[in-house]
């Protein structure tokens, strides 16, 4: 919206010539989302408690985390306005991945917040495991299809190999769903700790805000040997809203605690961090940057699969974060580690673009 408003004025006041630079846009786009999320959140908060919509914390989870029975949840609300204002007031709203962004956020968001109204109002039952996984397979394929149908390139590029592109055709339909369904998925199952999921969707965030400008750059793609997307460099925008609305809900989410960003929160970012990846042509990056989230999905994987073959858990508990709790190690300390290992990742994503 400003960029449409302000623009134009160019030919008149100079200075607005500056709002033609994405990376311009980009960091006043950041900047918007954190300090929208750092008004809004003491109101939010207030306002959860207010009308009980508190956190019931699982029969069957780790016995200390009864302690976070009370917290107000569904603190996704603040993370999605903290991206969805920033990211219309800053970008080109004629970029049709722009829209797309904005479309998988809310749609994800809205199952769930549908998920998490239910475990509200029926104890602790929210929308069936078949019955959110079918809500995201239609969000996302429809997504898909509108990308293919407008003539979007249908091969995928593979790390550290530049002269390998493999074109799927329409088998690239359920590749890209199964990518933005499981990552919503694997972010979920990784919100469990105080902080634990928005730290590394903020750095994997940061990562895919990188690529999105780069992929959009046709010389800068052309000089690093990766996809040339055109258009898509305006998603730096939206990418840095999310940067920016992660690091101001982690501000709140720290622990211990003061809010949770629920199923609408963590179904919304995952669901836009694999759309990234797919807009981005970045698809099996996601596996290395967003490595934490596959772990965490992983280790549900394998703990129910161990189960009904064998009887037998591989883990304590899964997911793997309520394994190492059940060890012995602080909330905090699991925390901050995985962070780390997830910038790690994240590092290890960007030499992709020289080691090829």
């Amino acid at each position: 919206m400003l960029y449409h408003l302000l623009f134009p004025l160019r030919d008149v006041y100079s200075v607005f010539n500056v709002f033609q630079y994405i990376t311009f846009r980009t960091i006043y786009a950041t900047i918007t989302a954190l300090l929208l999320g750092l008004l809004f959140g003491p109101y939010l908060i207030r306002r959860l408690s207010s009308l009980r919509i508190n956190q019931r914390v699982r029969e069957y989870g780790p016995p200390n985390h009864k302690s976070k029975e009370g917290t107000p949840t569904m603190g996704g609300l603040l993370i999605i306005l903290s991206v969805v204002v920033p990211t219309l007031l800053w970008a080109n709203l004629t970029n049709p991945y722009i829209w797309i962004m904005v479309f998988v956020t809310l749609g994800f968001g809205a199952v769930g917040f549908l998920d998490d109204y239910l475990k509200l109002t029926r104890e602790g039952r929210g929308l069936k495991p078949g019955e959110k996984f079918l809500l995201q397979t239609l969000i996302a394929t429809f997504v898909v299809l509108l990308l293919i149908f407008s003539n979007f390139d249908t091969d995928v590029s593979v790390p550290f190999f530049k002269e390998v592109r493999i074109d799927m055709g329409w088998f690239y339909l359920p590749f890209a769903v199964f990518v933005i369904v499981g990552a919503s998925n694997a972010v979920n199952l990784t919100d469990g700790l105080d902080g634990l999921a928005i730290g590394p969707v903020t750095i994997t965030s940061a990562t895919y805000m990188l690529f999105a400008y780069l992929a959009g750059h046709s010389r800068l793609a052309a000089y690093l040997q990766i996809p040339h997307v055109p258009g898509s460099g305006e998603l730096a925008i939206f990418a840095g809203a999310m940067v920016g609305a992660s690091l101001a809900f982690l501000w709140y989410n720290t622990y211990p605690a003061q809010i949770f960003m629920g199923d609408i929160g963590s179904l919304a970012l995952g669901g836009a961090i694999g759309t990234l990846a797919i807009i981005t042509k970045q698809e099996f990056l996601l596996t290395i940057v967003g490595g934490i989230f596959v772990v965490e999905a992983l280790s549900v994987i394998f703990q129910v699969g161990s189960y009904r073959l064998r009887g037998k858990r591989v883990f304590r508990m899964a997911p793997i974060h309520h394994h190492f709790e059940l060890k012995g190690w602080s909330e905090p300390k699991i925390t901050v580690r995985f962070w780390i290992i997830s910038l790690i990742l994240s590092l290890i994503a960007i030499s992709t673009l020289k080691l090829r």
